[in-house]
């Protein structure tokens, strides 16, 4: 499976939750309600946290060919009914596999995790009550709830707390044809509005609701099927059990912040929105045996391009039948983490610096009055000048206390990156220029 590629209606789904090139989200398109907006400092810690860890697994885990498999392969629902009873059987306890989740996600330097607790296959990873035809992980196969594993570890673990939900399910024929067999999708919704009830009230303290495929029939956006959803009426409920939960614009509701989706480069300014680079460390969301994997370096470079332009990254991981990490995404995450610890600094809290980025050679971010400057390609940037800024600077240094040369006037800040330095290739070369006291990022 290291050929995995996404085709059809699933490469469809990643490709509408993707930013424009004129930096316009298909969020952007939702329903709006101002009584369901959350301030600035309502979002804060999400803004601060910067990093994330998303988790794939389900029955589809055991079947090896991703998320997508039991629409991409035409799985009967009696098949997939008999997969999830008799093969989809963790030995490890439900406790054991979510607090080995969390050791990853804090070794990588990760401030929050959202876990899938149900996708389009309809199977819920938690003792669920309105679960159509008691489709759940803890009536069938290894009769556990994980979402409450998941929380648990979470909260034990002091990682900020998400849950994914699909309100769209394939077992409904009344999905792919919504106004032709409308009792059927009917009861869809009826499943999501209960089933989402349940993810808000039952796992202590839930920061953000992550919706995935509001759309219907794999048609048009999430925002098309506002009409069948009712997520102005949605997200009031949710709300109502929890004032500040987070949600993604997928309902067709426009949400608390945009997603980006895929593997893509963020490239282009400092985007204007609270927004998130949501991809997976390998080919799939959900395991594959023998899929490729990301490096720590190619992360290191995307969380840096992101969060120069002003975003979080949620990188997801697909962890085996089992519920472990493939050993490539551990030495992924790992790499990310040690960097992390030499340079969150320059991260965690930030905002999108007071420079635009330059594609491929450097960024900014910014904190209180403190810029740092992250310089993907030494050798370009030698010898360049930024912009010219109106709050003095007063030290230039790099992250282990090394003095750099800078010049300001009026027009241009220049700084000199030690020869030697240049020579190492880094990753990501930051230089923390202290400016005068009390002014503020982005001011």
């Amino acid at each position: 499976m290291g050929d995995y590629t996404m085709k059809g209606a699933e490469l469809a789904s990643l490709l509408k939750g993707q930013l424009h090139s004129n930096m316009s989200f298909n969020g952007m398109a939702g329903v709006d309600d101002e009584s369901l907006h959350l301030s600035e400092e309502d979002i804060k810690w999400w803004r601060d946290a910067k990093l994330g860890l998303f988790i794939h697994w389900g029955v589809y885990s055991v079947i090896g060919k991703g998320e997508w498999a039991y629409f991409n392969e035409k799985i009967q629902q009696e098949e997939y009914r008999r997969i999830a009873q008799q093969e989809f059987h963790p030995a490890r306890s439900a406790r054991e596999i979510a607090e080995e989740w969390m050791g990853h996600a804090r070794r990588a330097g990760m401030r929050y995790a959202v876990m899938v607790t149900r996708h389009h296959d309809g199977f819920a990873m938690w003792d669920s009550k309105y679960s159509w035809e008691n489709f759940t992980s803890a009536s069938c196969g290894p009769k556990a709830d994980y979402v409450k594993a998941f929380t648990d570890a979470c909260h034990g673990a002091g990682i900020h707390t998400g849950l994914y939900y699909s309100p769209m399910d394939w077992r409904f024929p009344g999905y792919f044809d919504p106004k032709g067999r409308p009792e059927n999708a009917a009861l869809m919704k009826e499943q999501a509005y209960r089933q989402i009830e349940e993810l808000c009230t039952g796992f202590g303290r839930v920061e953000i609701l992550w919706y995935d495929g509001g759309w219907l029939a794999h048609q048009g956006t999430d925002a098309d099927a506002a009409w069948f959803w009712e997520p102005v009426k949605l997200n009031k409920m949710v709300r109502s059990h929890n004032p500040k939960m987070m949600v993604t614009p997928r309902s067709g509701y426009r949400g608390d912040f945009e997603c980006d989706e895929g593997p893509h480069e963020a490239k282009g300014g400092i985007v204007p929105v609270p927004w998130e680079k949501c991809m997976s460390l390998s080919n799939a969301w959900g395991y594959c045996p023998d899929d490729k994997y990301q490096t720590s370096e190619s992360m290191i470079r995307m969380l840096v391009n992101v969060v120069c332009r002003d975003g979080n990254l949620l990188l997801n991981v697909g962890p085996d039948p089992e519920g472990r990490f493939p050993k490539e995404a551990v030495e992924t995450l790992d790499g990310l983490g040690k960097w992390m610890e030499e340079n969150g600094e320059a991260v965690y809290g930030t905002r999108g610096g007071i420079w635009q980025p330059k594609d491929h050679v450097y960024g900014s971010t910014c904190k209180g009055d403190t810029v740092y400057v992250h310089i993907l390609d030494g050798e370009a940037f030698q010898g360049m000048s930024l912009p010219g800024i109106d709050r003095k600077i007063e030290s230039a240094e790099l992250m282990d206390g090394r003095a750099v040369e800078f010049a300001q006037d009026p027009g241009q800040v220049t700084l000199r990156i030690p020869e030697d330095v240049i020579r190492e290739r880094r990753i990501d070369t930051v230089v923390r220029l202290r400016t005068e006291q009390g002014t503020a990022c982005g001011d």
